[in-house]
């Protein structure tokens, strides 16, 4: 097993390492991956053979503890356990109805007491002030109900382990955008990451100089105009103070959407780097580049053979992750097996440069991560046409449609150092699609 650090073994201990009744640690790192490589083997056993199972067991088993590979928290954590909820990231929708909000605040509860983070866009609910019909009363808008959210969140523990996490997002074209930029600045919203959903055109308007239109969610009617770069300046300024708003380009995320047909993506998980559909999660993994460097005749080099291997190995340990996890929404199953993204990423990129002899703030460590990160890519869609071929595709495979590019970066945290792979989910464990 690789080594690892008195930090790493008290985070382990605070967080995965399973606990009896009285919260005693009982079990060590080694049979933490033992559980997690059996419970995750369990998906070849329902596709395939007893055999077939024992030797993923073992190959999953080598690849955790080579610490080649690990997945995401959920799954270190409640693989192998009743709960069974392996997935990282979740986006659910927020209707315009008091229905609507609650029952988001509800699914969010039931998945981040499993691990899992969740995202929204508040951008169709109504402004404040706006009238109410139902009731005569005044709208008081998203910036008040995120609020709500974030109390929720302050007092559920995920999986008893650690605080929820969320990512709030507003459109830029929103009557209250204003409000939602300076939402930090007044403290708070502790628990959420903010983004602006920002437009091609509000972009265009920003380095042309001009006005855009503030758009009513119901009646989608242009209600007043703001100067583009005035608020640009007013979310840089925010930015620079408490770190939020970060900017989602959501045009350029939904030209890479491989399942328009599904409908536009409105959302990120919390960290920004999987955009999806309403009510989709997806499962993570992420690959130790420090561990793909090799020195041959005293040079290194990276060893592209062991990344190849690794990536292989690890989409079909997230598609197998897909297969036996349990979902806590019966929505989120439904798109999530119909659809089965996952997310490939990359860990140890700044130790990957400083063993190629690279520095960080350089060109060269750019090109090295394009080159990397294009590997990965590449190599990840022979595995899922693989997994597709055995496995049939997956069910929305007729409606998919192809991405105009490859997305590798961080979503609306561009300045982010991990670049992750939506992989497209080219994998399905049942070929319910008939293809």
């Amino acid at each position: 097993m690789g080594d690892l650090s008195a930090n790493a073994l008290r985070v382990l201990e605070a967080r995965y390492l399973r606990r009896d009744a009285d919260g005693r640690v009982i079990e060590s790192p080694e049979e933490l991956f033992l559980r997690v490589a059996r419970a995750v083997a369990q998906a070849e056993l329902l596709l395939g053979t007893a055999r077939e199972a024992g030797h993923w067991e073992e190959v999953f088993h080598a690849l955790l503890t080579s610490l080649d590979f690990l997945p995401n928290s959920p799954t270190l954590m409640n693989a192998g356990t009743p709960l069974g909820q392996l997935g990282a990231c979740f986006v659910l929708p927020v209707a315009d109805t008091m229905e609507g909000i609650f029952g988001a605040l509800t699914a969010m509860a039931l998945i981040q007491r499993t691990g899992g983070g969740t995202g929204f866009s508040f951008s169709r609910l109504r402004p404040r002030g706006d009238r109410v019909g139902s009731t005569g009363g005044q709208a008081s808008g998203p910036v008040s109900f995120m609020r709500i959210f974030d109390c929720a969140t302050e007092n559920i523990r995920q999986g008893g382990r650690r605080r929820g996490a969320n990512m709030g997002l507003l459109r830029v074209d929103h009557p209250d955008i204003l409000e939602f930029v300076d939402a930090k600045l007044e403290g708070g919203f502790g628990n959420f990451n903010l983004s602006v959903a920002v437009t091609d055109g509000f972009m265009e308007a920003v380095a042309a100089g001009d006005s855009y239109d503030l758009i009513h969610p119901g009646s989608r009617r242009a209600v007043r105009r703001l100067h583009a770069r005035d608020v640009f300046d007013r979310i840089v300024s925010a930015a620079w103070q408490t770190g939020d708003p970060g900017l989602l380009f959501l045009d350029a995320v939904n030209r890479a959407n491989p399942l328009p047909a599904l409908g536009e993506i409105e959302a990120t998980n919390p960290c920004g780097e999987v955009p999806l559909l309403p009510y989709e999660s997806c499962v993570l993994g992420s690959i130790n580049l420090a561990h793909m460097v090799r020195s041959a005749h005293g040079t290194p080099e990276v060893d592209w053979d062991r990344l190849r291997q690794t990536v292989h190995i690890g989409v079909r340990f997230l598609d197998d992750v897909i297969e036996v996890n349990r979902e806590p929404l019966p929505e989120v199953a439904d798109a999530t097996r119909a659809n089965r993204k996952i997310g490939l990423g990359v860990m140890g990129f700044a130790e990957c440069l400083i063993l190629l002899g690279v520095s960080y703030d350089t060109a060269a460590a750019i090109d090295w991560g394009e080159r990397l990160i294009g590997f990965i890519a590449g190599e990840a869609r022979v595995a899922s046409r693989a997994l597709a071929e055995r496995r049939g595709v997956f069910p929305n495979w007729s409606r998919s449609g192809s991405p105009t590019r490859t997305s590798t970066s961080t979503g609306s945290r561009a300045i982010g150092t991990t670049p992750w792979i939506a992989s497209g989910a080219m994998s399905k464990a049942e070929a319910r699609s008939g293809k």
